[in-house]
């Protein structure tokens, strides 16, 4: 065994852990004492079942004195848990990110559907900045906004401290900004135009922590988005519309939660066209063939196609489109016309 030292406390690296091997260290609050060790770390750890949890602290979870814990463990208040990870070995993602326009002040690419913009825990390389890093060392570059990971499109990112402060104030403001999307869905639309005026707010029963729900009126963050129908079209029984998606307001997962409030839930959507357990077993990796064939695209058929802003050097008005993704095009090629 060795031993390591993190801020004031020292710990000791358990028989068979890599010396490359990352801990992440969790520290138990009086109000969690008495809870069992896989409702802690389920608690803690964002998106992760019970099953999965347990999982993890069968084959990472150690005590600072390097003793293996176990599930039905009970945790004490200001117990250190650490689960010790080999070194990064993350899902290969699309490692070329094409450029969709560049300047001295700005990038923008196009983001494929699979690669996440920030590190999580389950992606640290495979990020747009840590690739971009790789392939541009030296260069400053900040993101001006983000996107979901398994949605695609238009993502811009700033060369500068300066720019990025003009970017970021340009998207707060919104004023300036035009944002549109293409969605792929299951149904019918209302009409071959629509606008959907419905408020969102965090849903407090969702297990998951991320899901959005429509509030109640006066109640949540105002959101708009206005549709229209770019195309209809079927197999066997089964109607799917394709649809440009604008968006008056930027919430979390607005398009998502608007066109399943109309009764179009987006193909492939893990969270929320189904019950939210296929976005958890797909979390884990426990996801089923019956999972995948429910869900048809093994993404959300979601794409940031257009971004209209104005340049936050020169004030010119920049228009930036993203083509859509081969996935989403052959998907909806390979559906029948009529």
């Amino acid at each position: 065994m060795s031993r390591m030292r993190g801020a004031d406390e020292s710990y000791v690296r358990p028989p068979g852990v890599e010396d490359d091997a990352v801990v992440s260290i969790f520290r138990v609050p009086v109000e969690l004492a008495g809870m069992r060790l896989d409702v802690f770390l389920k608690h803690e750890l964002r998106r992760t079942s019970r099953t999965r949890a347990q999982y993890i602290i069968a084959h990472s979870a150690y005590g600072p004195d390097g003793r293996r814990l176990r599930s039905n463990d009970r945790v004490r208040a200001e117990q250190r848990v650490l689960l010790w990870r080999p070194a990064w070995d993350e899902t290969p993602v699309e490692r070329t990110l094409p450029t969709v326009y560049e300047d001295e002040h700005l990038l923008v690419i196009s983001k494929p559907s699979g690669v996440p913009v920030h590190p999580t825990a389950r992606y640290h390389r495979n990020t747009v900045i840590r690739i971009l890093q790789d392939a541009r060392p030296g260069e400053f570059l900040t993101l001006a906004h983000r996107i979901d990971r398994e949605t695609s499109g238009v993502l811009v990112l700033s060369k500068s401290a300066a720019v990025d402060r003009v970017v970021k104030a340009i998207f707060q403001d919104r004023g300036d900004i035009e944002k549109t999307y293409t969605a792929i869905a299951w149904g019918e639309a209302p009409s071959p135009a629509f606008r959907v005026d419905l408020p969102l707010e965090l849903d407090p029963t969702s297990s998951t922590r991320v899901r959005m729900r429509v509030a109640a009126p006066g109640e949540g963050l105002a959101s708009g988005t206005r549709f229209t129908v770019e195309g209809r079209r079927q197999r066997g029984d089964r109607v799917y519309t394709r649809l440009r998606c604008d968006l008056e307001t930027g919430r979390q997962h607005q398009i998502r939660v608007h066109l399943l409030a109309s009764g179009l839930p987006i193909v492939g959507d893990k969270l929320y066209a189904f019950d939210e357990d296929h976005f958890k077993r797909d979390v884990d990796g426990l996801a089923t063939d019956e999972d995948r064939a429910r869900l048809e695209l093994p993404r959300h058929a979601l794409h940031a196609s257009q971004m209209v802003l104005p340049h936050p050097v020169t004030g010119e008005r920049l228009v930036l489109d993203a083509p859509l993704p081969d996935d989403m095009r052959d998907f909806w090629d390979g559906l029948e016309t009529g």
